[in-house]
């Protein structure tokens, strides 16, 4: 089967040839190290064995790529496929919890998914365990299920904590997803402790993950069987309860699998844009596809927002200022042109803010001004609601756009910071700590424009660029 181009990025990372998987984050002093699945798509998604591959940067704009670091076993061995984990260090040397999948096992019916250990002493290269510790699904939870664990130190308890996805009984449409844990002082010896976290909500839990920020905790998940989103939840304790706050995803549908680390100054949350099927707007998402990063931050009110590495917006040189702009209306909807050739990679930042009678703004990228033709990231302020569709969308629908909508909650006259970062076909839009990223394949033209409905929306500090400096990728 011949391969198709994966991608034409320059900003976001994606290594030629293959597509992006889970990644299992670990930072220290300033550096990032990224173990990830590197997926070839031989026959498609998910269909052939892969380990870790193993990625580091400082920045987010240049890579050193070491290849693949955590080798997968034979197809006679529990890591025929190396599923997610989690890597840390302990007492001088680095320790990787990962999930041993073997498709062959699931094809007979036996336990295909269980929990591995391998140690290394300079990030790079691995030892698995003899006894690869083999903390296999426990009586009566899905032996299907039981991946992506997560290790942290509870110095309260002076042990470790152990958490993974897990879910009972055989019945996969059933909301039984739950967060099972272990204890350990040791991390040789073991101790199951039940569920974690069981709150009847999904079909399955994936890449868990706890930290803690000030004087709160906070879990991060994905869930497969709702929405298809990057979850969180905050506790003041480990125990629990651990509450929902209002705006509890930290991206739409098209952000994935994520997790973070902390290199002592930021936490990064490092998920993949998925791709979709066919390359074709029309259609559902693929598993794999591009890194983004972004970076996390507590607000005021404790909760969690994101915004773009700064690194990656500083690597767009000779920005071209635009002069301030105001987009005024009564009661229809005006529009206006500021960029007429964007380019495929570029960057957008503004200030803006509105009047209170204005019902709803936009931006419209990769627009055609013949046909009129564009992606348009709507913010509704009526409803509270960030969207991204293709605009105009005749005949109705034009687009597969279910998730790609975000909360939020902006007041009249007041300024708010808007970023925008498009690599060739990923679309990132920034706003007041919440993110929406898609994947979008059909470019109609190269125009960026605003939109202001039923009153008037104002911009200042307005710069573009579509020159990005030249970046180490390998």
């Amino acid at each position: 089967m011949e391969k198709k181009a994966t991608n034409n990025h320059q900003i976001y990372y994606q290594p030629k040839n293959v597509w992006v998987g889970d990644i299992m984050p670990y930072a220290n002093d300033g550096k990032f190290y990224i173990y990830h699945q590197r997926d070839q798509r031989v026959h498609g998604p998910i269909t052939d064995p892969f380990g870790w591959a193993l990625a580091t940067t400082k920045d987010f704009v240049n890579y050193q790529d070491y290849g693949e670091s955590l080798k997968r076993g034979s197809d006679q061995d529990w890591d025929q496929f190396v599923y997610a984990g989690s890597v840390f260090e302990a007492n001088g040397t680095i320790h990787a919890f990962y999930t041993g999948y073997n498709k062959e096992f699931l094809q007979a019916g036996k336990t295909s998914q269980i929990l591995l250990h391998a140690t290394s002493n300079d990030f790079i290269h691995w030892k698995k365990s003899i006894n690869a510790l083999k903390l296999t699904p426990q009586p009566g939870y899905d032996i299907r299920n039981w991946r992506d664990p997560s290790v942290i130190w509870d110095e309260r308890k002076q042990e470790y904590l152990l958490i993974l996805g897990a879910r009972k009984g055989k019945d996969k449409h059933k909301l039984t997803g739950r967060l099972v844990k272990y204890t350990s002082k040791d991390l040789e010896n073991w101790q199951f402790e039940g569920d974690f976290w069981a709150p009847n909500l999904y079909t399955m839990f994936e890449m868990p993950q706890l930290f803690q920020m000030g004087d709160w905790w906070y879990l991060v998940y994905s869930e497969y069987s709702v929405k298809n989103k990057v979850f969180y939840r905050m506790s003041k304790s480990l125990d629990g309860p651990w509450l929902k706050p209002k705006d509890e995803a930290f991206d739409g549908r098209a952000y994935y699998a994520a997790r973070t680390a902390f290199d002592g100054k930021r936490r990064v949350l490092f998920g993949w844009v998925p791709t979709k099927l066919n390359e074709d707007d029309m259609s559902n998402y693929e598993w794999g596809g591009t890194f983004v990063p972004q970076e996390v931050y507590q607000r005021r009110d404790k909760t969690l927002g994101v915004r773009p590495i700064a690194e990656i917006c500083e690597a767009f040189t000779s920005k071209q200022k635009i002069p301030a702009q105001k987009i005024g209306a009564v009661d229809t909807l005006q529009e206006k042109t500021l960029v007429e050739n964007t380019g495929y990679h570029f960057y957008f930042h503004t200030t803006i803010s509105f009047s209170e009678s204005t019902t709803d703004f936009s931006i419209r990228l990769y627009k055609n001004n013949a046909t009129d033709e564009s992606y348009e990231f709507r913010f509704n302020l009526d409803e509270n609601q960030l969207t991204l569709d293709k605009n105009p969308c005749y005949r109705w629908y034009q687009m597969m756009d279910k998730g790609l909508n975000r909360p939020i909650n902006l007041e009249a006259n007041q300024d708010y910071d808007l970023k925008v970062i498009v690599d060739d076909n990923i679309l990132s839009l920034y706003l007041d700590g919440v993110a929406l990223n898609t994947r979008v394949y059909h470019k109609f033209g190269t125009s960026l424009a605003l939109t202001a409905t039923n009153g008037n929306l104002s911009l200042s500090n307005i710069e573009f660029s579509n020159k990005y400096q030249n970046a180490k990728k390998g």
